[in-house]
C-alpha cells in the first residue's frame, strides 16, 4: 500500500496522508508500505509531479510523461518505482493495494490533469497502471466501501486487501 496512506512522511511535500485504519494493516503485519516515488530514487521532499499528456497507462507506452513542477521529466524515476512496487508485491502474494488516490504514482481514479492548477481529469498513477495490468487490484484510497474492505480482512474471510489476509 501508499507508505504515505500508513503515516510515513513519504510525500512529495515530506508530509503524510496517514489513514489509522491502514495503519493498523501495518502494525499487524497485513499489508506493506511502500512509496514508488522513492523507491524510484526520488528524494522526500521533491518538487509536485504531474503527468503531462495522459494517464500512467500512457507512461507506461511512452506516450506521456511525468514532469515536476520545475520542468524535469522523472518518468523514468516513476517507471522504476512502479515495477519495484510491483516486485515487491509478487514476492508478498498480494492481490490488491490500498492507494492513494489524486497521485501520479498511486492514483486509481483520479490524478492531477498535469497542469499543476489543482485540477483532476480520470486515470490511474504508473504504479497504480502497472499493479492492475498485473492482475493485482488497486483500491482507492477514498473508497467508501474501504473500512468495511479491510474489517472484512481482518476477520479473514477472504476479501481482497494487500497481502494475504491472515
Amino acid at each position: 500500500m501508499s507508505a504515505c496512506l500508513g503515516g510515513r512522511a513519504c510525500r512529495y511535500d515530506g508530509s503524510s496522508r496517514g489513514i489509522p485504519l491502514v495503519r493498523e494493516l501495518i502494525d499487524c503485519g497485513t499489508a506493506f508500505p511502500i512509496c514508488p516515488e522513492v523507491e524510484g530514487g526520488l528524494t522526500t521532499p521533491r518538487p509536485a509531479c504531474e503527468i503531462v499528456g495522459g494517464t500512467g497507462v500512457d507512461v507506461l507506452q511512452g506516450q506521456a510523461r511525468v514532469i515536476n513542477k520545475d520542468g524535469v521529466d522523472v518518468s523514468a524515476e516513476f517507471r522504476k518505482g512502479a515495477e519495484e512496487s510491483l516486485k515487491m508485491a509478487k514476492e508478498v502474494g498480494a492481490t490488491a493495494a490500498i492507494l492513494c488516490e489524486r497521485s501520479p504514482s498511486c492514483g486509481v481514479k483520479m490524478i492531477h490533469d498535469g497542469t499543476f492548477c489543482g485540477r483532476l481529469q480520470p486515470g490511474m498513477g504508473v504504479t497504480g497502471a502497472v499493479l492492475a495490468l498485473a492482475g493485482i487490484e488497486p483500491i482507492s484510497s477514498d473508497d467508501p466501501d474501504l473500512r468495511e474492505r479491510v474489517l472484512a480482512c481482518r476477520q479473514g474471510d477472504g476479501s481482497s486487501v494487500p497481502g494475504q489476509c491472515h
